[in-house]
């Protein structure tokens, strides 16, 4: 019988499902991928096949669904109606934070489940979630093997001077250090660039994951020497509702000045800022570029600054620069950003070629470009589906 890997990407208030076929030989094929969404508010399930047919949109009145537990039952029933024939081998899950220890997949034992509940407060908005999916899938079926993949694992490579803060040495190693996140991500572009890009794939490389989360790392060789975010997913550009890179002792201005408590702070930093904030409207980069409205206008305009100086200082670590790579929601699908982010990058030598970025080319910069600019899709899906096909040797 016909194996598959269940891949899940749990977040607060949805689960997000791919299921992979494994073939023979060869590479694995998505057959069907969808979410949960509107846990404990308005939920719905809405999945497609391989090929982009519905297969699926279920709504629950009163907050029928309201945890992972519960949406994991409900992704349990369809898949067994649609893939009677078949067996599930494994759980592939993206992991946001695997600390200073882990730079590789992991196969989920109880003494992995302590260690990773132990960097929950690195990662208050994603580990618990992405914890609470492993527990699920445990509750429904204990003996199924489930593998945990790092958004951080990827930049280990990094060298120790720049993990570093300039805190006393001890603090570094209780863990406070530059971890960098989206790992997944870029690992998943680092693989694909030989095939779609070679004459860049071994060269300087700054990748832009440009989504409601952002950050951009330094790629060299294919490997990460330097990225935008740190100790936490709040730091390096500005994003969705997240400031980015801000001076610490605005923080503590925020408690000692304006009489915030910690919880408040941290609500401000991860759900009411970023363009959220500044824009006064939304986090929907494709409302603000619509509006008219002169906040949102600046938003956008911070939203690039940020890049262009993040650009800059990772050309910095790479010693210069041979490509630009646009990834995520609005890295693959906003040519408005990517036109405005290289325009400020044209002192690097990048040339856009404006007719091949409205139509979201593979290369959107000129042939004479010194510096080429490039739009790939990422897949994190099909890269912890990778790990967990490895790791089970299946």
């Amino acid at each position: 019988m016909e194996q598959v890997i269940l891949v899940i990407n749990a977040g607060s208030s949805s689960l997000k499902f791919s299921v992979f076929e494994l073939p023979d030989t060869g590479e694995m094929r998505v057959r069907a991928v969808g979410q949960v969404e509107g846990l404990g508010t308005a939920p719905r399930l809405k999945a497609k096949d391989g090929s982009g047919r519905s297969i699926a949109d279920v709504r629950w009145p009163n907050s029928e669904i309201t945890n992972h537990e519960e949406a994991l039952q409900e992704i349990a029933t369809l898949l067994r109606s649609r893939f009677a024939g078949q067996v599930l081998a494994g759980v592939g899950h993206r992991v946001v934070h695997g600390g200073p220890d882990y730079s590789a997949p992991l196969l989920i034992t109880p003494q992995a489940m302590d260690a990773l509940a132990a960097f929950v407060p690195l990662a208050p908005l994603h580990q618990p979630h992405n914890l609470a999916a492993i527990r699920a899938v445990q509750a429904v079926q204990p003996e199924l093997p489930q593998v945990a993949c790092f958004d951080t694992a990827f930049h280990r490579t990094q060298d120790m001077v720049g993990q570093l803060y300039g805190l006393p040495y001890e603090y570094y190693e209780r863990g406070i250090r530059r971890y960098g996140f989206h790992g997944l991500s870029y690992e998943y572009i680092a693989a694909t660039l030989p095939t779609i890009a070679p004459e860049i794939a071994s060269g300087r490389v700054v990748v832009a994951h440009l989504g409601s989360g952002a950050s951009m790392c330094a790629l060299l060789n294919g490997r990460s020497v330097g990225s935008s975010m740190g100790f936490t997913a709040l730091d390096g550009l500005m994003m969705g509702t997240r400031p980015g890179n801000m001076d610490p002792g605005i923080v503590l201005y925020l408690l000692q000045q304006e009489g915030l408590s910690a919880r408040q702070i941290e609500d401000l930093l991860y759900k009411r800022s970023g363009l959220l904030g500044l824009s006064g409207i939304g986090n929907d980069m494709r409302v603000l570029l619509a509006s008219e409205e002169p906040r949102a206008r600046l938003a956008i305009d911070h939203f690039i600054y940020r890049i262009k100086r993040e650009l800059g200082a990772l050309a910095a670590v790479l010693g210069g620069l041979d490509a630009l790579v646009f990834t995520a929601g609005i890295g693959e699908n906003s040519a408005r950003i990517r036109q405005l982010v290289c325009e400020q990058a044209q002192w690097l030598g990048i040339d856009l070629d404006p007719a091949a970025n409205e139509r979201g080319s593979a290369r959107i910069s000129s042939a004479g470009s010194r510096v080429s600019a490039w739009v790939v899709p990422t897949n994190e899906e099909l890269m912890i589906a990778r790990h967990t096909r490895k790791l089970l040797e299946l």
